[in-house]
């Protein structure tokens, strides 16, 4: 009887003895016993020889854990798993690497997708332009038309301006000092200042006006033709400065020479006492006779 005791006992202490070191069933080469008999100095070693960054902070229970766990990990066969640091957290290099691996991913997706946007055709980029040009058209039909408007408006003002421009008179190097002095007549509505005022005008309608008033007739001096051309242009005025050299034109002819020549007529309407006056002079701006 006491012999099965002391076999119970020694069979006891055989079985603690073979299950001392805290050794984990499934990985009998870790001993959590055996890594905390080491110094913590090797236990830092080993775990960066592990690839476990991160160390320096933890206390020796820690490290020793640690070390177990990733000792485990190598018997179950995850040596992938070196990477991870104490708290099973990827460790810096590995974040770094899998940071890069994202990006590179992320812009590899994005050139993808460039890649894969159709680009506009060519019938949408005519069409767009056409649209544009459409646009442009609408906006510019009114600047059109106001501009448009502003000519209409502006032609009676130029033929006008025109028509002031040939009543006024032509002025030369060697033009009297009366075209200077005299009052300019430019249409038939401008009146003389004062009886005895010296005028002077380029307008038809005024020159025949003052001409029929005294029943006087456009002519030309005898000899002073220039071939088949009038000469000296003057009027033939009954009873005023009457001479046998007079010689009659038409009015046609009297003007076409007047223009070309570009003359002035200088004349009075009234004399001061404002009696009619038959006073004229013909006057080419370029010599002191017309």
């Amino acid at each position: 009887m006491a012999q099965r005791n002391s076999s119970g006992r020694g069979a006891t202490a055989t079985r603690t003895k073979r299950q001392t070191g805290n050794r984990t069933p499934n990985t009998p080469m870790v001993s959590e016993s055996e890594i905390s008999r080491m110094k913590v100095d090797d236990i830092r070693g080993q775990l960066r020889r592990r690839g476990v960054s991160g160390t320096s902070t933890l206390r020796k229970p820690e490290l020793v854990k640690t070390l177990a766990r990733t000792m485990r990990a190598e018997g179950r066969g995850g040596a992938a798993r070196r990477s991870t640091g104490p708290a099973g957290r990827p460790s810096a290099t590995r974040r770094a690497g899998a940071a890069k691996k994202t990006t590179a991913a992320r812009k590899s997706t994005t050139a993808s997708r460039r890649a894969a946007t159709p680009a506009k055709s060519a019938p949408a980029a005519r069409a767009t332009g056409a649209r544009a040009k459409a646009t442009g058209t609408r906006k510019a039909a009114p600047a059109r038309a106001k501009a448009t408007s502003s000519r209409a408006k502006a032609a009676p003002a130029r033929k006008a301006a025109s028509a002031r421009a040939q009543a006024a008179p032509t002025r030369g190097p060697a033009s009297s000092r009366s075209i200077g002095s005299s009052q300019l007549i430019m249409s038939l509505a401008d009146r003389p200042e004062r009886p005895g005022r010296s005028l002077v005008t380029r307008n038809h309608e005024v020159i025949q006006r003052w001409a029929r008033a005294r029943g006087a007739k456009p002519a030309t001096i005898a000899g002073t033709e220039r071939g088949d051309r009038p000469g000296v242009l003057t009027f033939n005025i009954p009873g005023y400065r009457e001479s046998s050299r007079i010689r009659e034109i038409a009015w046609d002819d009297w003007f076409r020479t007047f223009d070309s020549r570009r003359l002035n007529l200088i004349y009075q309407e009234q004399m001061r006492d404002g009696r009619q006056s038959n006073f004229f002079r013909t006057e080419n701006p370029n010599r002191e006779d017309g």
